[in-house]
């Protein structure tokens, strides 16, 4: 009842309910975002914009210290060096993330984090003053261990502080901030802005600024209510952490799930590397992240863009206005992502990644088809222009923000570092193996070089199908019931036996 003795309307009190949950979550999300996911997508762009201004300063550097100048391969493997430890830094830091996680907590390891991205500014914004292109080389693996840790961190911290109903909303927030640091950093990298010559050094060292915002917000914000229950047994601090981030929602029912899951590890430890991959109760779990994981980077996203400054000048684009295109495509991702955000939780993981994968495959095909026409058909490269941004659009919808949130639905709290660890370094080395390769496959597949990821993205959509349950709405319990239940029925069934029929899982 209120003040003047009428009682309240229900909806009324679930909307001032929601409004409250809704302020701290959204704050954890940005938060957490602009420090996490935001310094892969931002560090990924921004070293493109000042390519031939670093190649010019390597030889000017070498050419001051030993009095020669260097020979065009050798500036353009050194250069090559400075571009691929990147990945070499991010496989590292996804390898440093789960026991991260575990000693300091979700949060604390994220703004820990920040200090390998804010020496990495250091190194590379004073890299010309100090002439030495060393600095850079060093700066670029600093950027990249900060970008692996955040990559695994982030989504783990989300999935775990989020309600059940808005899990997959809240940890997709995490694709949305990776493109959204995409689509700045090649804003920001505009030749107008800090690409220039003279402003290169202040655009690799302005990934300062996110990690500043999120060391004075972040500290503020709640820890994962789970990490604080089930790994430091603090339910004190576990129920304020909830009562925060649900405002004024009762939370005696999520408590009693996170109590469930606490008696179901009771006695665990993490679990490490190893000893994740010898659980034998967990191989299918195991599989589907490897599949997925490898999936993010073998379907061929990113080399979309290689093609895409060479499609857009045939299709008659003039060369300066170019770059500007370009920020098309890293928008199409971002797009893609919000409105996976909004869909995620009616949709269903299964149907975003299922869908996703397979509009990539039918417009693989039909882009190799416009390459190979491209000399033929004058209105071919305006049809390849559509391929690129199509193919895009297809990845954003599923594959790109439900893969990163995986592990953290169908992993416990003792598996769930470790789970992170195997997703994060696959999606490395295999960016690095596709980095490496791609040249190779242009070379020897011609207009036909996208058939590898064809085939990816069809086996990678057949397996969804077949073989990943629907987590949507569902408790881990429930999510590691549906994937015993399957692994039981396909043995039965290879026995000759169909075994009683199955009982389907409440929906909640």
């Amino acid at each position: 009842m209120d003040e003047h003795g009428s009682e309240e309307e229900p909806g009324e009190v679930q909307n001032e309910s929601y409004r409250g949950q809704g302020r701290v979550l959204l704050l954890t999300m940005c938060a957490a975002g602009i420090g996490g996911t935001f310094q892969y997508g931002y560090n990924l762009t921004i070293i493109n914009a000042p390519t031939m201004h670093i190649q010019k300063f390597v030889n000017e550097t070498w050419l001051e210290r030993s009095g020669q100048q260097l020979d065009s391969q050798v500036i353009t493997l050194i250069w090559s060096i400075i571009v691929s430890v990147y990945p070499l830094g991010g496989f590292l830091g996804a390898l440093l993330a789960g026991p991260m996680a575990i000693r300091l907590g979700r949060k604390k390891s994220l703004l820990v984090n920040n200090l390998f991205v804010i020496l990495s500014a250091i190194l590379c914004g004073f890299s010309r003053s100090a002439k030495s292109f060393e600095m850079i080389v060093l700066g670029r693996i600093l950027a990249g261990l900060n970008s692996g840790v955040s990559m695994n961190v982030q989504p783990m911290y989300l999935a775990e502080s989020a309600p059940k109903k808005l899990r997959g909303t809240v940890a997709m927030s995490s694709a949305v901030f990776t493109a959204l640091g995409l689509v700045l950093g090649q804003v920001i990298g505009l030749s107008e802005i800090l690409g220039g010559e003279d402003c290169w050094p202040f655009l690799l060292a302005s990934n300062a600024i996110p990690a500043i915002l999120q060391l004075f917000v972040l500290p503020w914000l709640p820890e994962s209510p789970r990490y604080l229950l089930i790994d430091l047994k603090d339910k004190d601090s576990c129920i304020c952490a909830l009562q925060r981030l649900r405002g004024h929602s009762d939370i005696s029912i999520e408590m009693e799930e996170i109590l469930a899951e606490q008696a179901a590890t009771s006695g665990q430890r993490p679990k490490s590397l190893c000893e994740l991959i010898r659980e034998p109760t967990l191989r299918r779990q195991l599989l589907t992240i490897v599949v997925l994981s490898c999936a993010m980077q073998l379907c061929g996203n990113d080399s979309m863009y290689f093609y895409a400054s060479s499609i857009f000048q045939e299709a008659g684009i003039p060369l300066e206005k170019i770059q500007y295109v370009v920020i098309g495509t890293g928008s199409c991702e971002l797009i893609t992502s919000i409105t996976c955000t909004v869909f995620i939780d009616r949709v269903g993981r299964r149907a975003l990644v299922m869908g996703g994968y397979s509009l990539m495959s039918v417009w693989a095909v039909v882009f190799m088809v416009a390459l190979s026409q491209q000399g033929v058909v004058s209105w071919m490269p305006y049809l390849s222009m559509v391929c690129i941004f199509a193919y895009i659009l297809s990845f954003g919808i599923g594959p790109a923000g439900v893969t990163g949130i995986m592990p953290g639905e169908i992993f416990d709290q003792m598996a769930r570092p470790a789970a992170y660890m195997i997703c994060g370094s696959l999606i490395w080395i295999m960016l690095f193996v596709i980095g490496l390769a791609f040249p190779f496959i242009l070379q020897g597949l011609g207009h036909f070089c996208f058939i590898p990821f064809l085939v990816a993205c069809v086996s990678t959509s057949l397996y969804v199908g077949l073989f990943l349950p629907e987590t949507k709405g569902k408790s881990l319990l429930e999510i590691t019931e549906e994937f015993t239940k399957h692994s039981v029925k396909r043995k039965n069934v290879a026995n000759g036996w169909n075994g009683p029929q199955e009982i389907k899982s409440t929906m909640l």
